[in-house]
Order: C-alpha cells, then structure tokens, then sequence
C-alpha cells in the first residue's frame, strides 16, 4: 500500500551527490541553486559544481548542449562537489547520456519521458530508446510524464503561454527531489514572491508545479522512501551561501573600508570573471567605481589611472585578457603601482574552453611580461576563501607597492560553498603607502628598508609632483634614467621587493602527515578535490601521506625546502601540464617531483586521485 510506504523511517545517510541536466532552457543551475540553497538554511554543508556549455545558444538537444548543476550536501564535512552521483535528474536523452556514466549502479534516474521522442533520440545519438531496451537495468529509474504533468497541473492559471509553461517543468523535477530529501518548500516559494513580484501568474505558476512535484513524489510507489541529511557540524556564526566570484567582489570592499581607499574597478567582460562586474556595480553606496571598459587594455589602463590617482584599483580577466594586459601589467611594475589583477581562469588556448575549468595560466602570471617584470602572485582554493585571498591581495599590492595577480578558476568562481560572515573589526589591518606631506628631502622612489616598498604620492599634493610612466627610472627622484648601472639596480631591487614579501606571509603546512612516504602537493582551486582525496586514503590506513597546497606562488613560502625534505616520495597534481611542478623544479632542483596532469576542463575526481596515490605507496 503506498500509505505504508509514506509511513516508512527515511534512510539516514550522511552525504548526497545529485546531478540535474537538461538543455540550457532548462533551467537547471536555477533548480541546483535552489536545492542548493534551501540545503543550506537547513544546515548542511555544501559543495556546487555548474557546468555550462561552451556554446551561447547550442541546438536544442545536442549532446555539447547540455547544461548541469551538481551538488553535494552532507551531515559531515563537504569539501567536492563529489565524484559519483547517488541521483541524476536528466531532462532530455541528451543529458542521459552525457551524464550516466557518472551515476553509482543501483542508484537512482529520474527522466521526463515526454523528452524521449524519436527527435530528441536521434539528436543524443540513440539507436533506440534507452527506457525501454534495457540498458538501464543496473540503475532504478523512475520514469515521469513532467511535462505533461507540468502543464495540467498549470490549466487553468492565465497569462501563461505554451513556452512559460514548459519552462515550468524543472519545479516540478525540484519538487519531486525536495520530497526524497527532506527539504522544504519554503525558501523557493519565498524566491518566487521575491523575483516575480511584479508577475503573480508566474509566482502562481512556479508554485503550484513546484507542489506538484513534491505531491507526486509523496504518493509515487516507485520511490518507496525519503532520506534524512542532519545539519553539518560548523564552527558557530552566521553563514551563507557564497559563490566563489562574489567572494572574490565582497573581499575587494572589505579591503578598501579597512584601507580607508575607495575601490576602482577597471574591466572587460569575460567569461568567467565577468560576475565581479556584475556583484561591484550593485554596491555603489561604498564608494566602488566600476567602469565596463570598451576591451582589456583599456581595462587594466584605466586602473593604473586610478592607482596613481590613490584608489584601491582592481582589473579582472581571464586567460585571453591576461595575455592582452600583459603590456600594462609590467608599466604598473615599473611604475611600482598598486594594481590587483584577478585572473578567473578557464580552459585555454585562445578561446578554448570558456566555460570550463583550468590551472594553465600559471606560467604567464608568472612571466608573462616583457623584461624582469617579477609580481606577487597569489592564488584562492575555494569558493568561500576566495573573500580571504582578495583581502590579501588588496593588502599586499598596498603594503608592497607592486601589482599583485590574484588567480582563482571556473570551477571555484561559479562554486558555491557556505561562508562565515566576517566581520571588518576581525580582519587583518591594511596600511598604505600615501605620503601626505612633503618634507624637506622627500623624494617618490624613497623606500621602507624592511620591505622596500616606495613612497605613493597622489597628485595634486603640493611638494610631492613628480614624473611617472614606462622609462626606466633614476633609483630616486625617479626622473628618466638611461644609466646602465641604475637600470640593473633598479631590476634588483624590484626583484628583491618581490623576494622580501616572503617575510609577510605565512609558512606552508601540511595536513594529516607532517613527514612521510609520498607528499601530495596542490595549489589553487583543486584543493576540495585534492584533500578529500588525501582524508579518504589515509582514513583507508595510509597514514604516512601528508598534503601540502599552496595559495602562495611567488614568491613561495620560506620553509617550502624543509617541508619537501620530509617525504621520501612528492607528487604535484595539477589541472594543466605541468605548470606548478614546473615552478618548483626551478627553485628546488635537487627534489624529484612527479606529476599528475588532467586537462578535460573538469576537476579532479576522488578515485582518479587515490588510485594514482595508492601506486606510489603500495
């Protein structure tokens, strides 16, 4: 009897991977975000992973058009967006397809079977019907009518037309997840007053197919029980939700109130980075100035402006506005300005993968500059700590007078992860450089003997004019030097700025082993991935495998040396060729380091990981 079947006790499981696919018109990062969300006001902990198409528009039903939103929630620590799915929601042939390999046999598919027509099959390169040759046999699959459901369950709502209503059907597939996992409602139906204020059909609308899902999922014989996901044990606060680029945006504002600088803004649109843009523009009321430049040159140029103008300047790219901001970059380094360029990288060359994840832009932070044009160069490693390391790196440029490039990537940008709020009284102090009065024997390139940053001067100080631009510069009054001794002195001693800020960072540290057989090095966005893998294996009994990840990369740590000295074995994951283990067989030449690559746009997976890890011990 389905009333037995309600009264069922929810399976209790500590952790869920779900994936829902479908077309781009589907609606599915809205669906994932909001599980996302409503998971998270219930207290779970959280880790999302969007996977876009590369394609603005790709045909409706093709196999490269397919657009996911996969989500982690648990009871116990969350650091992945997972490995393998214990649901996937697949809207369309197309999204089965793509996606089954991923799901665990003997868990659950949920299909809109109204998709599976004989077009949409011949377009996701199906012979015959997957639903009903068999192939699926090893999953439970759950087989659901939504789009016709979606629009009986919308008949007699008005001011619908036949597109508004299709496009409903993804609350309906929501609904039906809410019901397996606990959820409530309420936190989307509140989304919909909010967002279709100005609509009431559409909150209507929204709601009742929402409910539908939900209540069909209640009385459905097919999905015999619910499961139950407790609250996570977090650290006490008050938290959200945050995205890895609104991360990155809100550390930018907290770091001009604590410099007490306004907060420039200089950029082109771009994939991925472009939200930045989008989360500064709203918060005009803190004084942020944020300029959509007409390309990516104009972009960082116009933040130099602002940077000798005496503001918090930032610029924001990707790998292909890198490569054109290079020329600007080495003027900010000779200028020795405060200039924070953050690089959202994707996948590379040229366009190449432009909503997908990458590590490859190292190499041309590193020196991707004509001359010895040495800068800082820090990266963030999740999607919540993107806000810390945006806050350092505004910190850094204005404390050392250098500009400062800021990496994060696809995958932690569009992430999403729980982030406790902080508080601008909790945060680190920033100082500055400004001279605000001229004294007899003040000249602009006077530096701070400990850190060698020079004096910053804004125009318009009486008694602090002084020439600036892309010549080389006398080591003093900073006038046009052609001297060829003044020119290597000055190269050093920029060199040697960048070298000193080892001083003011912190030393690496390893996680589960202090010394050991084999070290797991990792920078950057693939460190959910990386220590997941890293807790997995040695909670399996490998307790000699320590994990190292670095958000420092030039320069890098002063202890870096004693912490590799440590292991007999050291393995640098990263997500292009090599770049990183590249870096560090140039400082540390007498260490052998191996190296474990993937370039597929996609992060790492736990069992790739371990597997590789398990060779080097066994």
């Amino acid at each position: 009897m389905i009333s037995d079947k309600i009264k069922l006790q929810p399976e209790v499981v500590e952790a869920v991977v779900i994936r829902f696919v479908g077309d781009s018109g589907d609606g599915m990062q809205l669906t994932g975000t909001q599980f996302s969300d409503t998971s998270a006001m219930f207290g779970n902990d959280i880790a999302t992973f969007p996977n876009y198409p590369s394609e603005i528009r790709a045909p409706q039903g093709s196999l490269y058009g397919v657009s996911g939103f996969q989500v982690h929630i648990g009871s116990v620590e969350v650091s992945t967006p997972g490995d393998n799915l214990d649901l996937l929601v697949a809207m369309n042939p197309a999204g089965l397809k793509t996606n089954l390999h991923a799901l665990k046999p003997g868990h659950t598919i949920i299909v809109d079977t109204d998709a599976f027509n004989k077009k949409n099959l011949e377009k996701a390169q199906y012979d015959t019907n997957p639903l009903e040759d068999g192939s699926l046999e090893n999953y439970r699959v759950i087989q659901v009518d939504m789009t016709s459901l979606t629009k009986e369950a919308l008949k007699n709502v008005e001011g619908l037309d036949n597109k508004s209503i299709t496009r409903s059907k993804n609350m309906f597939a929501l609904g039906m997840v809410y019901w397996m996992y606990g959820r409530s409602r309420d936190y989307t139906i509140d989304f919909f007053n909010k967002k279709f204020k100005t609509k009431p059909h559409l909150i209507e609308a929204n709601t009742k197919v929402l409910n539908a899902g939900f209540f069909f999922a209640e009385t459905l014989e097919l999905i015999p029980n619910a499961y139950t996901i407790s609250p996570a044990k977090m650290r006490p606060g008050t938290y959200r939700i945050i995205m890895g680029n609104t991360a990155t945006a809100w550390g930018f504002l907290a770091a001009a109130e604590k410099s007490g600088l306004e907060l420039f803004l200089g950029s082109y649109p771009i994939t991925p980075a472009t939200d930045i843009l989008h989360e500064l523009v709203k918060h005009k009321h803190f004084g942020v100035k944020a300029f959509q430049a007409e390309d990516e040159i104009a972009g960082i140029a116009s933040a130099i402006g602002a940077s000798f103008a005496g503001d918090l300047a930032i610029t924001t790219t990707s790998g292909p506005g890198l490569a054109l901001k290079g020329e600007a970059l080495g003027l900010a380094m000779i200028m020795e300005l405060p200039l924070v360029v953050v690089n959202v990288q994707r996948g590379g060359p040229s366009t190449g993968l432009p909503t997908k994840t990458e590590q490859s832009d190292l190499l041309q932070a590193m020196y991707g500059r004509n001359g010895e044009s040495p800068v800082i160069v820090i990266a963030a490693s999740t999607p919540a700590n993107c806000f810390q390391y945006a806050y350092e790196a505004a910190k850094l440029t204005l404390e050392h007078m250098t500009p400062v490039i800021l990496l994060t990537d696809g995958y932690i940008a569009n992430g999403s992860a729980p982030w406790k709020i902080q508080s601008l009284n909790d945060l680190p102090e920033i100082k500055n450089r400004i001279s605000k009065n001229a004294s007899e024997n003040w000249h602009p390139y006077d530096r701070d003997e400990t850190t060698l940053a020079r004096n910053w001067a804004i125009p318009g100080t009486a008694g602090l004019e002084h020439r600036i631009g892309g010549l080389e510069k006398d080591s003093i009054t900073g006038n046009v030097s052609q001297n060829p001794e003044n020119h290597q002195k000055m190269t050093e001693i920029r060199a040697e700025k960048i070298r000193r800020v080892q001083n003011y960072i912190p030393e690496i540290k390893t996680e589960f082993a202090e010394k050991g057989d084999l070290l797991v090095i990792g920078w950057g966005g693939t460190y959910g991935s990386l220590h997941s893998a890293v807790k997995q294996i040695n909670e399996e009994g490998y307790k000699n495998i320590g994990f190292a990840h670095f958000n420092y990369i030039n320069p890098l740590p002063k202890n870096t040396e004693e912490v590799l000295k440590r292991f007999k074995k050291i393995i640098v994951c990263e997500l292009n060729n090599g770049q990183f283990a590249k870096i560090l067989k140039i400082n540390f030449n007498k260490f052998d380091f191996l190296q474990f690559n993937k370039i597929q746009g996609l992060p790492f997976g736990n069992n790739e990981l371990i597997g590789e890890f398990k060779k080097l011990v066994d």
